[in-house]
């Protein structure tokens, strides 16, 4: 029995090696491979005692050569194979190990010139990969420090010889580390190409999740290969039940949203949708605000928040049902008052403190393909909004700034009605612009908020004047929308005449 090993990451590989010795495996390996090996007294064989041929171009070349290839590739049940490897005197390979050289890390360095770059990728690895995954038949790929243990276990208990299924998985995770890798190499290439003729991401498991939207669905969060930080990326669970589906599906549009503000502030999410917002001037304040806003809907609801959880805010806290809560850091006496409420709430630690990558595409599963976007991170400009009527006053322009930053983030049609740096209105979902305003209205009027000098913000124009007079009506005294619609004309006359103000931001900003 022979085995080639050729690995970068050398953790765990002096004792997969001894383990293979052992068991009676003729070890054969490549440069700094081989050195550790020597250093740890293992018998080995360095590669080019078998190609007979030196490492050239600088480590370039090292594997790439019939006597390693042909020995990997051949198929045991051949014959004709078998009297070809006999003809040139060169040896089977039953076990590969291989890891590739750490190009992703390297390019995502500062400083890192394209030379640097290149030289990690990785052209013997990969290619030693795929021949052994080719020829899983008779050849065990081993690619991953993780499957050492395992790989082991099953030579030891099958006397030097890995099943026929364990090859198969191997070998799928080989193939698919070859592809999550080449495409981290592609996506350096395009760098920030704009929607190339074949965009190959790749995604990691981070998590296993409870279920998918409905019970009966299973779900897993997978992140982006190459992306420097992701919704789950350095958060700590604390305490609570797993995760599901749709707590992540919340927190990402919460964190999204939450990205908007620097004041102290507070999101809650229920159903991908924003149900209270508020900004304070502290994070007790701007929760009991964010809650004030829509207690019904945020039953049960993703509280996310940009400050520390203090003990004051943790009392306060264990008093509702959250379903998740997020947050950067947690006061030791929040902690117990959370972990005495029934039914633990998931809490999840956020350390994360790099900054979100805006150049990273959006995208969105549909039948068969895949809708590719660039993300909406940007808000209108305020050099290209117009005040089409009325006068703002500087208290108007703020609450306007605020409700322009949470409509974008509340599913299409959407309408916010906000005063004093909270929301106390949202309408969502609806297929026409006039019911979504008139959700708005009815709820913020269902919950005592005073509509008497609020603003109303759309996330795309108004095509009639039925949804302005409705909220002109309830007192609402500005208005921000994107306009562009053949009735703007009629729009402004509507809420001219009420006395109120308007401002064009000239940027739809629709979230389906």
């Amino acid at each position: 029995m022979r085995a080639l090993l050729s690995v970068h990451d050398k953790d765990g590989l002096v004792p997969f090696a001894r383990g293979l010795a052992d068991l009676g495996f003729e070890l054969v390996a490549s440069g700094g491979t081989a050195t550790a090996l020597a250093d740890a007294r293992l018998p080995v064989i360095p590669v080019e005692d078998v190609t007979e041929f030196p490492e050239m171009l600088g480590g370039r070349v090292k594997t790439l050569h019939p006597r390693i290839h042909a020995g990997i590739l051949a198929r045991r049940s051949e014959p004709e194979d078998t009297r070809t490897l006999e003809q040139h005197g060169i040896a089977l390979f039953d076990l590969v190990c291989v890891n590739l050289y750490p190009f992703e890390l390297v390019a995502g360095r500062l400083g890192m010139t394209d030379d640097d770059v290149v030289e990690m990728i990785d052209v013997g690895g990969p290619s030693l990969l795929r021949a052994a995954a080719k020829n899983f038949a008779d050849v065990a790929a081993v690619c991953r420090p993780e499957d050492y243990d395992a790989v082991l276990a099953e030579l030891r208990e099958r006397k030097g010889v890995v099943s026929p299924e364990t090859r198969r998985r191997l070998a799928a995770t080989a193939f698919a580390t070859t592809a999550a890798y080449e495409s981290v190499i592609v996506d350096w290439f395009q760098g920030d190409e704009e929607l190339p003729e074949t965009f190959v991401p790749t995604f990691d498991k981070v998590l296993d999740l409870a279920y998918g939207e409905n019970p009966h669905q299973r779900a897993a969060y997978y992140a982006e290969r190459g992306r420097r930080t992701h919704v789950l990326s350095r958060a700590e669970q604390l305490a609570g039940k797993p995760l599901s589906f749709n707590n992540v599906n919340d927190l990402s549009m919460a964190r999204l949203l939450m990205r908007e503000f620097d004041h102290p502030a507070c999101v809650i999410v229920k159903h991908a949708n924003p149900c209270g917002v508020a900004i304070a001037d502290t994070i007790e304040e701007a929760y009991s605000r964010a809650l004030a806003a829509d207690p019904v809907s945020a039953y049960g609801g993703v509280v996310v928040l940009n400050q520390p959880v203090t003990a004051a805010l943790g009392e306060a806290l264990a008093g509702q049902f959250v379903e998740l809560l997020f947050a950067p850091g947690y006061d030791e006496q929040a902690m117990e008052a959370l972990a005495a409420k029934k039914g633990s709430v998931r809490i999840l630690n956020d350390t994360e403190r790099r900054a979100l990558v805006e150049t990273e595409r959006d995208f969105k599963r549909v039948l068969g393909g895949m809708l590719v976007q660039d993300r909406d991170w940007d808000l209108p400009d305020r050099a290209r909004m117009k005040v089409v009527c009325g006068e703002i006053t500087k208290e108007q322009w703020l609450d306007l700034s605020f409700a322009c930053r949470v409509v974008k983030h509340v599913a299409s049609n959407a309408i916010v009605l906000a005063r004093r740096g909270q929301t106390i209105g949202i309408g969502a979902g609806q297929m026409s612009r006039v019911d979504a305003v008139r959700i708005a209205v009815e709820k913020a009027q269902e919950l005592g908020h005073s509509i008497e000098g609020a603003v109303l913000a759309s996330d795309a124009f108004f095509p009639f004047a039925d949804g302005p007079e409705l909220a002109l009506e309830a007192g609402v005294s500005a208005i921000i929308q994107p306009g562009g619609s053949k009735r703007d004309a009629e729009v402004i006359d509507a809420v001219s005449a009420a006395g109120a103000a308007m401002v064009f931001t000239n940027r739809r900003q629709f979230r389906h």
